[in-house]
C-alpha cells in the first residue's frame, strides 16, 4: 500500500482536491474537520469528481457531467445514471498532515 501526505491547510473546508497518485486519481474532500478519499473518476461518465458539488449534510459529491452522486463514506452511487461504486481510500490526520493510503 502506498500513501501520500499533504498539509491539512491545502484542503479548505467544503472543497475537494484531485490527487494524481493512481491511474484515475483520488478525490480528497474536506467537510469541516473530516476528510474523505474516493476514486476521482465517475463510474458512469469517466469525468473528475473533484470538480463536482459537495453535499456536506448527506456526505456525498455530485458528478458535474450527468448529476450522479457518490457517497464519500462508501463510494456507492446515490443517484442515477451511475450504478457502479467508486473506490474508497483510507484517510487519517496526523498532526498537520492528511495521509491518504491507496
Amino acid at each position: 500500500m502506498s500513501e501520500i501526505r499533504i498539509p491539512v491547510s491545502d484542503v479548505k473546508p467544503g472543497t475537494a482536491v484531485r490527487l494524481d497518485v493512481t491511474a484515475g486519481g483520488v478525490c480528497l474532500v474536506r467537510i469541516e474537520d473530516s476528510f474523505y478519499a474516493i476514486g476521482d473518476r465517475c463510474s458512469h461518465a469517466n469525468v473528475s469528481l473533484s470538480e463536482g458539488q459537495i453535499d456536506p449534510d448527506e456526505r456525498w459529491i455530485e458528478c458535474w457531467k450527468h448529476g450522479s452522486a457518490f457517497s464519500l463514506e462508501d463510494g456507492q452511487p446515490q443517484s442515477l445514471p451511475a450504478v457502479a461504486p467508486v473506490p474508497v481510500y483510507e484517510v487519517v490526520v496526523e498532526g498537520d498532515e492528511v495521509v491518504v493510503r491507496y
